[in-house]
């Protein structure tokens, strides 16, 4: 079963060599947005580092300079398995160990208010990568999600905190499932961050996630509210100011402990 399939004790078939002389960055965003990231290259970008590739695309890297410091940007696809790939092959292009991960995110709670950004504090494990690289349990923890609400707090955004609901599967996102991770206490819904944690504490990496209010689940019928909206919707632009400045809090942060 899945549930039996991590393996700390045997050698992976497959391992990425590490670049000695890889570039040095204090961290690196990720996101999903085409739109963010037509953005970013046309308005922050310095230099792209490397072409990472997939068998859909290439997936450039991109280095933003900012304030002293240097981040890497890349868009990714939708989905665990490709997502934690692309972060798993970055660690060959780069010198880093802090992942800022934001994107759109169903919500499960219409007390939510629009635009309200959702700060993951555990991941609810309804995929099937995270279970390689951590063992079987319903939720992993999201160590750094008091980070990033400080960091929220810090800079006045309307914030939340509350577990989410990792899944593969969004077509199948049933109404008795909805009410079980809603009891449970879970505000959003997505496709990502439970297996990204779980590669991130394998690999010993810091993850920051933050998710954008979008669809939203708790309804009679689905509605899809800011899926296809510029403004507080998942190609907001505006997010990607946050995801910045993220980045420099958890670089100074830790510069200054």
């Amino acid at each position: 079963m899945i549930t039996d399939t991590f393996d700390p004790f045997s050698p992976a078939i497959i391992n990425l060599p590490r670049n000695p002389d890889a570039p040095r960055v204090d961290a690196c965003i990720v996101t999903f947005s085409h739109e963010i990231e037509r953005y970013v290259v046309e308005n922050y970008v310095t230099e792209k580092i490397a072409d990472n590739h997939c068998a859909s695309c290439p997936i450039p890297i991109y280095l933003i300079e900012r304030n002293g410091k240097r981040f890497a940007f890349f868009k990714t696809l939708v989905g665990a398995p490709i997502t934690v790939g692309l972060i798993e092959d970055t660690l060959f292009y780069l010198d880093c160990r802090r992942y800022i991960l934001f994107g759109g995110a169903g919500c499960l709670d219409k007390e939510i208010a629009r635009g309200k950004v959702m700060v993951p504090t555990e991941a609810y494990r309804d995929e099937g990568t995270s279970y390689h690289y951590a063992p079987a349990a319903d939720y992993i923890h999201i160590p750094n999600a008091g980070i990033v609400a400080d960091f929220m707090k810090d800079n006045g955004i309307p914030h939340v905190l509350g577990k989410t609901w990792t899944t593969d599967a969004f077509y199948r996102e049933t109404r008795n499932n909805f009410e079980k991770r809603k009891a449970e206490g879970c505000i959003s819904v997505e496709m990502e961050s439970a297996a990204v944690q779980a590669m991130c504490d394998f690999r010993d990496l810091e993850l920051y996630a933050f998710f954008t209010s979008g669809d939203l689940l708790d309804a009679p019928e689905w509605d899809e509210r800011l899926m296809s909206e510029g403004k507080g919707g998942q190609h907001d632009v505006g997010h990607f100011s946050i995801a910045l400045g993220l980045a420099e809090y958890v670089a100074e942060r830790e510069k200054q402990s």
